[in-house]
């Protein structure tokens, strides 16, 4: 018996759905889950045929970056940062049977610009265990990002195949927010105050979980938007963005919501560019709908959380009283990360220089949420050269190719996410590298009559 592709995305979700209750109600089962996407993902890269081994490596990817917090929440991954890292596992054996443009190369001198940070923490920091785990914390998210760009340069997929990538993000944050639903029964016992909630973020970063449901959001609107051909299929999707979106505002973290909007945004309207006439009549009118399904759930987020929610975006405490720092001490972070840049110029302050210096100072090890920042304090002008080819290149590719309608969703949703949770997690690395690749549109048969001669 032969599925639809609609009965298969729907099974799909169920099963994510099953996943997500299975994992709350019996944790040991979230390593097993680590270890069978592993395997499986593994196993779907070797033994496709080689004009789909691109393909099957970036949606064993996408996985791995959607899992990512879910993993974390529950302790399902060998280790802390093993999603960044598995992303670069298959990120290898993708270079290793479909190899890399050569057009990439400034993204190899990134990689090679990282080194001179690690040297110097070496010399700062000394060679221990201690050193080790802060340079691998602050490094990986980059190497990730250069790893991943480095392979998706200029590599060809079809239209279809990006948005089943896009769809492969969204199964496991399904698995996750069942699983963040569970975690928090009843609002009312946890909710104390306007700052960020670990209790409605399942347990775990608010930032992370906020900024994951949010990339989430994003996934479902381009289904709700361009593979949504039936009504059930737009309910559906609808829903889970609803569901999604609920509890992406009710972490408190306000991050991950704006990244949503922000791509959201700039999805549509270079959407609506790219449209004809009659689509973009289309386009106006499911925007508004999703207006309104948005406005529904802020309304209903508001209600269930007795207005601290309006507070917290509009800055404000528990009492409705004006908070003096908006961005919770994060420009303080930033400046003190611009001060090292400065008293650092040439070298930088070295790999997580900048967590040391803290903690020698303040006693509290508190770690960057601006990757920009970072990046000068802690590599000097060599960090001013990667931003610079961070920036640079994927504008200079779009300027030759617009084929990708999704390009400056892809590297909004970097720059907002590093600008508010550096990169803690995979996701701001990978979905960078998806802005750099070469969407194929599938032509149109050419329908001609044959003519017949006549004897």
């Amino acid at each position: 018996m032969i599925l639809s592709s609609e009965s298969k995305y729907l099974q799909l979700i169920i099963l994510h759905i099953i996943i997500g209750l299975l994992v709350f109600y019996f944790r040991p089962l979230a390593k097993l889950y680590f270890f069978t996407v592993v395997i499986y993902f593994l196993f779907r890269i070797i033994v496709s045929p080689p004009p789909m081994k691109t393909f099957e490596v970036l949606k064993a990817c996408a996985y791995v970056v959607g899992v990512e917090v879910l993993f974390r929440m529950t302790d399902g991954g060998v280790f802390y940062e093993a999603s960044k890292y598995l992303v670069i596992l298959f990120i290898l054996f993708g270079m290793f049977y479909k190899g890399i443009s050569g057009k990439g190369y400034p993204y190899f001198i990134y990689l090679i610009l990282l080194v001179p940070g690690v040297i110097v923490a070496s010399n700062s920091i000394g060679l221990d265990a201690n050193f080790r785990t802060n340079v691998a914390f602050v490094l990986s998210g980059p190497v990730c990002l250069g790893v991943s760009a480095l392979y998706c340069f200029d590599k060809k997929i079809s239209k279809k195949q990006i948005l089943d990538i896009i769809k492969v993000f969204s199964f496991p944050i399904i698995a996750m927010t069942v699983y963040v639903y569970l975690y928090t029964p009843k609002l009312e016992d946890v909710l104390r105050g306007t700052e960020s909630n670990y209790a409605t973020s399942g347990g775990f970063g608010p930032n992370q979980t906020s900024t994951i449901l949010g990339l989430g959001m994003f996934c479902l609107v381009v289904r709700f938007f361009l593979k949504s051909p039936t009504m059930l299929l737009k309910i559906v999707n609808a829903s889970i963005f609803m569901f999604m979106s609920y509890r992406a505002i009710i972490t408190f973290s306000r991050g991950g919501v704006f990244a949503a909007i922000i791509i959201i945004a700039l999805f549509l309207f270079t959407l609506y560019k790219k449209s004809s006439l009659n689509q973009k009549n289309q386009i106006i009118t499911t925007a508004i709908l999703l207006g309104f399904i948005a406005i529904g759930t802020w309304l209903y987020s508001a209600q269930q959380t007795d207005g601290l929610i309006e507070n917290r975006y509009t800055n404000k405490d528990a009492l409705g009283r004006e908070k003096e720092d908006v961005s919770t001490g994060r420009v303080d972070l930033f400046v003190s990360e611009l001060d090292g840049f400065i008293n650092h110029p040439f070298l930088g302050v070295g790999a997580s220089g900048m967590k040391e210096f803290r903690i020698e100072t303040s006693g509290k090890g508190v770690v960057s949420h601006n990757e920009i920042s970072r990046v000068l304090s802690e590599h000097g002008l060599f960090g001013v050269v990667i931003i610079l080819i961070l920036v640079i290149k994927p504008l200079g590719f779009r300027s030759r190719n617009k084929r990708n309608i999704f390009f400056y969703a892809f590297l909004g949703f970097w720059f907002a996410t590093i600008n508010h949770s550096a990169m803690r997690i995979a996701a701001p690395s990978f979905i960078y590298a998806l802005a750099l690749l070469n969407i194929r549109y599938e032509k149109r048969p050419i329908h001609r009559k044959r003519v017949i001669e006549q004897r």
